[in-house]
């Protein structure tokens, strides 16, 4: 396993040193799609006065002749361009006028939304889904994470995901929130607000995808349920949320970013949250090994009703998610609306009737599973595709979701409790693939092309599996990471907690 693991760490360093020579020989590229990047996400600090002063000279153009108006348009276009400001590219602070309160409300809603999805619903889902004996340490690890990710994210993930920086990471000018204020003078306010969302204030952004970073690494529980050390557990979430999802969420969501600027598109968290989290969750199952019994002793759910209370709480919670990634409350949020809706109900009745038809019987587990594999493929689409493209992704998610939540995880024999992989990686990555299929430029003001969008996946899978397994492999060395087999059979409820569910 050493040897495995030496092998990983230089595989790592060359694949990096690659990388690294790569974006070395294009640094011009990165620079001007930023810019661009940039422009997309901030507001224009002032209209355009080009506009009139064009409109004006058109009939003295047109009288001098049209090489009078070729000549002068070049210097029109040179002129305005002069005065333009350029788009801000770091957070920056604004006055109080500036902030558009509409766009905070739904800002703030959509922040409790995304964390009502966690606690309580990510914990109800996964509870009611394992055994009675493991119910409350299943509940416990969402409550944690969301406590943990919290901390860490207000010293350091804020900062490295969402501050300029290099191609991988971002900087250090916002750890412990250092530079974001509110100032409230006796004549004018003023208030830092995002360069990524320049309407609201820097704080509702903040905690906004802090909510993002408390579910991700939540999602991983599922793949690892009824067998992980609580202790362990602490260790590997905060680490990977540093060292894993700020700099996914950087190369993603930064304009900077290296997959941002290479075009690729993830409106609210397909690459960044789902694939992230589900091939992590792979790792963890396949490191830590199958559950005591499994494939042996029955391991069914202990109370479906749970799990359909918590996956309805992540269907309604999942309106902030992506409406509220449009970070503002327009036209476009309403069509990640609708989107997420269409495609969640879609994904439900396909993986229904694949499974009335494999079975014979239409389960209220999947049911419920397939609205949630809907819901992760239609994340990355949501602001980018219209009713057809909601449609033709929720259906294919549902059925290929419940091919890999059944067939292949048979076939393979990775033991995958609660099918973190099966749903939020394989549905995230049939997400990414096919907003590549079915974005609308009318919509999001981007071309898809499945090429990006398979190296934005292949990108991802690379790096959050790699990395997870070095993270888990160090903590089990130095503490372990799995319960004893006699805990295990005990429940770790009582054994890890001391409680239990009568």
């Amino acid at each position: 396993m050493r040897k495995l693991l030496m092998s990983l760490l230089m595989a790592g360093s060359l694949l990096a040193g690659g990388i690294g020579a790569a974006l070395a020989d294009d640094a011009s590229a990165p620079a001007a799609a930023s810019a661009a990047a940039s422009d997309t996400t901030a507001s224009a600090p002032a209209p355009d006065a080009s506009a009139p002063a064009a409109a004006s000279a058109t009939p003295d153009a047109a009288t001098a002749g049209t090489a009078n108006a070729a000549a002068s348009a070049p210097a029109d276009a040179s002129a305005a361009a002069a005065a333009a400001p350029a788009a801000p590219t770091a957070p920056f602070s604004v006055d109080s006028s500036k902030i558009n309160s509409g766009d905070t409300a739904w800002m703030l809603t959509s922040t409790a939304l995304v964390l009502f999805m966690t606690i309580p619903g990510l914990a109800l889902f996964y509870g009611g889904m394992v055994r009675k004996k493991n119910v409350l340490a299943t509940l416990m690890q969402s409550f944690a994470i969301t406590c943990v990710i919290t901390i860490v994210w207000g010293v350091v993930g804020y900062s490295l995901a969402f501050t300029p920086g290099g191609s991988f990471i971002g900087g250090f000018s916002r750890v412990f929130m250092s530079g974001m204020n509110y100032i409230k003078g006796d004549k004018a306010t003023t208030l830092t607000v995002s360069h990524l969302a320049p309407t609201i204030p820097e704080t509702v952004y903040f905690v906004y995808q802090m909510t993002f970073a408390i579910i991700t690494p939540a999602l991983i529980t599922g793949a690892f349920a009824d067998r992980m050390k609580f202790s362990a557990m602490l260790v590997f979430m905060t680490l990977w949320s540093i060292i894993v999802y700020s700099p996914i969420a950087h190369m993603v969501w930064e304009p900077t970013g290296w997959l941002a600027t290479a075009g690729i598109l993830d409106f609210a968290g397909g690459t960044v949250v789902h694939i992230n989290a589900g091939i992590a969750g792979l790792v963890c199952c396949l490191v830590l090994g199958k559950r005591v019994g499994y494939g042996k002793e029955a391991m069914a759910p202990h109370n479906l009703t749970l799990t359909l209370i918590g996956g309805a709480m992540l269907w309604v919670g999942w309106f902030g998610f992506n409406a509220g990634s449009a970070v503002a409350a327009d036209g476009r949020a309403g069509f990640a609306m609708f989107a997420t809706q269409i495609a969640t109900a879609a994904a439900a009745l396909a993986w229904m009737f694949a499974e009335w038809a494999a079975k014979g019987k239409p389960s209220v587990l999947g049911i419920v599973s397939g609205a949630v594999a809907g819901l992760v493929a239609i994340t990355p689409a949501s602001g980018f595709v219209g009713m057809t493209g909601s449609l033709v992704i929720g259906i294919v998610a549902g059925v290929v979701c419940f091919w890999s939540a059944t067939w292949l995880k048979h076939k393979l024999g990775y033991d995958d409790s609660l099918d973190a992989f099966g749903v939020h990686c394989i549905g995230g990555i049939v997400g990414a693939l096919l907003t590549g299929v079915f974005a609308v430029k009318d919509i999001g003001g981007a071309d898809g092309s499945i090429v990006l969008q398979a190296k934005g996946v292949l990108t991802t899978l690379v790096y959050s599996g790699v990395v997870s397994y070095i993270l888990l492999k160090i903590i089990d060395m130095v503490m372990g990471i799995r319960v004893t087999e006699e805990e295990e059979r005990e429940g770790l409820d009582v054994s890890l907690h001391g409680e239990h569910v009568e």
